[in-house]
């Protein structure tokens, strides 16, 4: 797949890492150590350095609330003097839409908190807000552009593109250095399942894979998702970490990452090459009204013009997300 040294840093940076607990958080803080940057890394339940580093001694684990602002304060302070911050923590889609409330401060009220603290204490700072497709609801054309104006069906999306409105306007009056990148689905995720609608796209292969049954949310193998790998995201993440700050107008942020479109039918044939005929008989398909409604409202397909321009990389092809997932599987197994 991808080389994680294709980018390589001018300079060491200071870096904090929210959410940093979750699935990106650690394997980008992974990649950031390797290219000797010094980095902060925080969230509800302690981060962990990651295991195999170059320079483990270039990381600080700090176990906090991001609501609290003394906590925020201390944050700042420790991770001085600070060149960038990953904004990763937040409530996943499916937890969002069952708790309205707990999605306003965490996704919404935590993050403009924090963004005008930066704005004191570092203004001009860069800044890469983990956004995602989910802003976008029906009705949608099949391929989405930069024309296409998100009007999100679901808590989650709503939530995600008030902050970016607040990025947006934050950044053209200069108090931050921001993009906003929207992720696809990353597949195929390790470790267990999140409580997010799409979360069974990983788990459809992740679960088979240990012998374990996995649920797929909805009867509709022809259904049509846009999907991209776990290293590709962590390479357009180094990449947009040193984006010129003009690459966008300072009024318009946001990055879709780019992906791949693909549906269930061909998710379940890349299994049964790669993983064998006996993984499918492990995934039960059964209709989940509230994450199908979630799901159906995302886009099918992307235009990667803009991505392409900023020198972004993409995954070809699906079956080649899962055979790599599968081969990391197999190898460890052996070992």
């Amino acid at each position: 797949m991808i080389s994680s040294n294709t980018t390589n840093m001018s300079k060491s940076k200071n870096i904090i890492i929210t959410g940093a607990g979750g699935m990106i958080g650690p394997m980008l803080a992974k990649r950031l150590l390797n290219d000797g940057h010094k980095l902060v890394l925080t969230d509800l339940v302690q981060p962990k350095v990651p295991e195999g580093v170059a320079h483990p001694e270039n990381a600080k684990c700090m176990k906090g609330d991001i609501r609290d602002p003394s906590f925020v304060k201390s944050l700042i302070e420790a991770a001085q003097p600070l060149d960038a911050i990953f904004i990763f923590h937040g409530i996943m889609s499916a937890g969002s839409e069952a708790n309205f409330d707990l999605s306003m401060k965490v996704n919404v009220q935590s993050v403009r908190d924090l963004l005008l603290a930066l704005r004191q204490s570092n203004p001009g700072v860069r800044v890469v807000y983990s956004s995602s497709q989910a802003v976008y609801g029906q009705p949608l054309p099949k391929v989405i552009t930069d024309s296409t104006m998100p009007t999100p069906e679901g808590t989650y999306g709503a939530h995600k593109f008030a902050t970016e409105i607040i990025i947006n306007d934050m950044n053209r009056k200069g108090y931050v250095d921001a993009f906003s990148v929207r992720f696809p689905t990353v597949i195929v995720r390790p470790g267990a399942p999140s409580n997010a609608a799409p979360s069974f796209l990983s788990g459809m292969i992740r679960e088979p894979m240990k012998g374990e049954e996995c649920v797929i949310p909805l009867v509709d193998r022809s259904y049509r998702t846009y999907v991209c790998s776990p290293s590709s995201t962590i390479e357009n993440l180094v990449r947009v970490l040193d984006l010129p700050s003009d690459a966008l107008p300072p009024h318009q942020r946001h990055i879709m990452f780019p992906g791949v479109s693909t549906t269930i039918q061909e998710m379940m044939d890349a299994l049964e090459k790669y993983g064998g005929a006996d993984k499918l008989k492990l995934l039960k398909e059964e209709t989940n009204p509230t994450f199908e409604r979630i799901l159906r409202s995302w886009p099918e397909d992307f235009d990667p013009s803009t991505p392409d321009r900023l020198g972004l990389l993409r995954d070809e092809k699906v079956e080649d997300l899962i055979k790599e997932y599968i081969d990391i599987v197999k190898g460890s197994k052996k070992n």
